[in-house]
């Protein structure tokens, strides 16, 4: 084991994709020698060279369109789009050619072998254009699997099992912990499973749900919570599609309540999918109504970031209404 940011876990990730993999390609801008403007493919040029780990033109639809067609050619293909925000202009590429591929084919073709890396969500001051969380437009589309890591043991096990899945898949990281997170980190390969949430801490009063930079608030609201005497169950989703329903609806049937914490806006989050879901499961279960501790329903601020983003002392007030109802 060695102790990992998640950016060395992420490189460590995709390393042993390059070597396994003498067609993989990783592209995207400013990925080469410069090693991205986080650094995540720093020295994987030098290693493996110009014609697999090069830069492209600023064109996320162009990006997009030529790992499409790589992928169909059954290349692995890892592409890097800069920031999460900068998805929009590949958005069609994505929802209507990378998922729709396998299905208009009718399994003849496929690319099963396209991962897109990302970095999402706030906390480097980073403005409207640098801090989105765009998951949920991207969870309406069949077709696509849709992971977010939560530290660095995650982000290496998660991404090695994406690159293998036989599905396009979206990698969503968390920016703010790409330095900040560290910890111990197999130095082989491993895999975690796709689609299959973990009970970080188990509880009896209250399910705690979050994913990726959100964890270590709710985990925080929980410690907070435990000291003036309430048990609360912390669950990381790890996979927005498909999404662990079963492992949710278990602990909520046990506890009788539910809080979903994310940083994207409230209305139309991912989170309304989760709460609907569990309370048509659920629904004689519960002892209080299910709440959400989201971003605000406005463009992503700078100035006002920290009361833009849910902490652990808006999650610790839910977990208490939730508690009281």
């Amino acid at each position: 084991m060695a102790k990992m940011n998640m950016l060395h876990a992420i490189n460590s990730a995709l390393d042993i994709t390059m070597a396994e993999h003498p067609q993989a390609c990783i592209f995207g801008e400013d990925v080469g020698y410069f090693g991205g403007v986080f650094r995540a493919t720093s020295g994987l040029q030098e290693k493996y060279g110009q014609h697999r780990v090069f830069n492209t033109p600023l064109t996320e639809q162009g990006i997009m369109g030529f790992a499409n067609g790589l992928a169909a050619f059954g290349a692995p293909a890892l592409a890097e789009i800069q920031f999460a925000d900068y998805i929009f202009p590949a958005f069609d590429q994505i929802v209507n050619e990378s998922a729709k591929f396998r299905y208009r084919s009718g399994n003849e073709f496929n690319v099963g072998n396209l991962t897109i890396r990302t970095p999402y969500g706030g906390g480097i001051a980073g403005g409207l254009y640098h801090s989105q969380s765009p998951e949920a437009y991207f969870a309406h589309t069949p077709g696509l699997k849709i992971v977010v890591p939560r530290n660095p043991y995650q982000a290496k096990g998660l991404l090695r099992a994406a690159i293998k899945d036989d599905n396009p898949v979206i990698f969503f990281e968390p920016k703010r912990l790409y330095r900040a997170s560290t910890g111990e980190v197999p130095e082989e390969d491993y895999s975690i499973e796709l689609g299959k949430a973990e009970v970080v801490t188990e509880g009896t009063d209250v399910t705690l749900l979050a994913w990726g930079a959100q964890m270590e608030i709710i985990e925080d609201a929980a410690k907070r919570a435990s000291e003036q005497g309430i048990s609360c169950e912390v669950i990381d989703l790890r996979s927005i599609l498909p999404w662990d329903m079963e492992t949710i609806a278990q602990s909520v049937t046990k506890t009788g309540r539910l809080i979903v914490s994310h940083e994207a806006p409230i209305t139309n989050g991912f989170g309304a999918e989760i709460v609907a879901t569990i309370q048509q499961e659920c629904f004689l279960h519960l002892e209080s109504p299910i709440l959400r501790v989201c971003g605000l329903d406005t463009p992503y601020p700078l100035a006002l970031e920290k009361e833009y983003v849910p902490d652990a002392l808006k999650v610790l007030a839910a977990i208490k209404q939730s508690v009281e109802f």
